[in-house]
């Protein structure tokens, strides 16, 4: 157990291996001994998951992008009252796939309804709660929609290549805003290489963790 728990969130484009590496983190931490909560956004409990088939079905297209936002931000209030803050309060460690710097890149640069307003959002949905590391894996739009989109697209990976370049910039700008909590993590490699990336970085800039991990 972790006294106050800790919060690392993943993001990135479509098909840049979020969901793999957050299982391949969870697996590690558990192997030596820590208490992992692997949770996702937008879903993570009953409105969330219903919240999430609205968002991603693509029969849904014709969604207005602010009604899209406010869907985002709701399922995310849910998540952080019913689950995020409670286990991070019984000193678990939360790997969250996605949180509010997705809705910063996606609806707050790729669909141009301005930073400023999708965070004041951000930060009433969340109440404040700031992730202690954020492992943006980053990856060329074009690839990762090939990687994505095999068995299908859903309603975001239909978007258009401009959309979904602007998503990107959107990421390495908050990244490079906040370069102490985020980890800006090449996805173009393997699997293996980019699990050894996101140890790496957990080691280095998590101080409390690296300390119970030692050289395991």
């Amino acid at each position: 157990m972790i006294e106050g728990g800790l919060l690392i969130t993943f993001e990135g484009g479509e098909g840049c291996g979020k969901s793999t590496q957050i299982a391949r983190l969870a697996a590690y931490l558990r192997r030596v001994g820590l208490d992992v909560r692997e949770v996702r956004e937008p879903g993570g409990t009953l409105v969330g998951e219903a919240v999430r088939q609205v968002l991603l079905d693509p029969q849904h297209s014709s969604l207005d992008s602010v009604a899209e936002l406010l869907l985002y931000e709701a399922s995310r209030a849910q998540n952080v009252a019913e689950v995020v803050r409670p286990s991070m309060q019984s000193g678990q460690i939360v790997l969250l796939d996605r949180f509010y710097d997705s809705s910063t890149a996606y609806q707050g640069f790729g669909r141009d309804i301005g930073r400023d307003k999708v965070e004041a959002m951000n930060h009433i949905a969340t109440g404040g709660l700031v992730p202690d590391l954020t492992l943006l894996l980053d990856i060329d739009p074009v690839e990762g929609l090939r990687r994505a989109t095999g068995g299908g697209a859903d309603r975001l990976e239909q978007e258009s290549a401009a959309f979904h370049a602007c998503v990107r910039e959107g990421f390495l700008t908050l990244a490079a805003d906040e370069p102490d909590r985020f980890a800006v993590i090449d996805a173009s490699g393997t699997p293996k290489a980019i699990e050894e990336s996101v140890l790496s970085e957990v080691r280095t800039r998590l101080p409390r963790l690296a300390a119970l991990l030692g050289e395991k």
